[in-house]
């Protein structure tokens, strides 16, 4: 399977709470959105790994993906090292994503931080003919991503580029929400976190409210480049 944009996230909710308006934008274009957990986000405070994974299974069908699998790395402990960095290489040479996305490179959350230097790094060596992989046995041949995209998360960091989002809004808090053991439900005796706050959601839907105003429109999403110029097919794919 050929891939138009290959999502990673280091947890379950990283996709949906930082791009999943991107994703579904694109999968209503008619292009084929693949996502891939590092983890099954076994350290959360609310919900187990088990729930976790119905509710990511549940927001994949609210986005219309091709399909969602995790990598079954450690939560707080998978490491940043040949192991895991190979099994990325993987997944990227198995889809052929034109377009990566994932954690940015600067975060709250350690996890975070590593999974975007694991998937990063994945991305360029996956392009190497001398790293040998393989898929259900069968060996596979090198491929290297057009682009790789850091969607923002916690940090207020400066987007590279904002998508518009406008009309996919609404379907993006549907699959937020569908993570119910992580978000707000004043019945449940779990925990405290800063996801569970009755604000929390409310700030999402703001953020993605301020971003879009800043290009003219209802709502968007932010995204980081690895390079401070991008290019593009025709000046009119431009907007300021």
């Amino acid at each position: 399977m050929e891939l138009d944009i290959l999502a990673f996230g280091a947890h379950p909710d990283d996709i949906e709470l930082a791009c999943s308006g991107t994703i579904i934008k694109a999968v209503k274009a008619g292009k084929k959105v693949g996502l891939v957990d590092l983890t099954e986000g076994q350290l959360g405070t609310r919900g187990t790994a088990t729930i976790r994974l119905k509710e990511a299974e549940d927001a994949a069908k609210i986005m219309g993906v091709e399909f969602r699998e995790s990598l079954g790395m450690m939560d707080g402990f998978f490491k940043d090292d040949d192991h895991n960095r190979t099994r990325i290489i993987e997944s990227i040479r198995q889809y052929r994503p034109q377009i990566v996305l994932c954690n940015p490179p600067y975060e709250r959350h350690p996890d975070h931080e590593r999974a975007s230097k694991l998937v990063k790094e994945a991305c360029y060596y996956a392009g190497l003919k001398n790293i040998d992989t393989k898929w259900k046995g069968k060996h596979q041949e090198p491929f290297r991503p057009n682009s790789v995209f850091y969607y923002l998360q916690h940090f207020n960091l400066e987007p590279s580029f904002l998508v518009d989002i406008s009309e996919e809004m609404e379907q993006k808090m549907e699959a937020i929400k569908a993570f119910k053991s992580q978000f707000y439900n004043p019945e449940s005796e779990e925990p405290p976190t800063v996801l569970s706050t009755p604000q929390f959601l409310n700030h999402i839907r703001e953020r993605c409210s301020n971003y879009g105003y800043l290009i003219g429109c209802n709502y968007a999403e932010g995204f980081m480049t690895q390079k401070d110029i991008i290019g593009v097919n025709s000046i009119f794919d431009i907007k300021t």
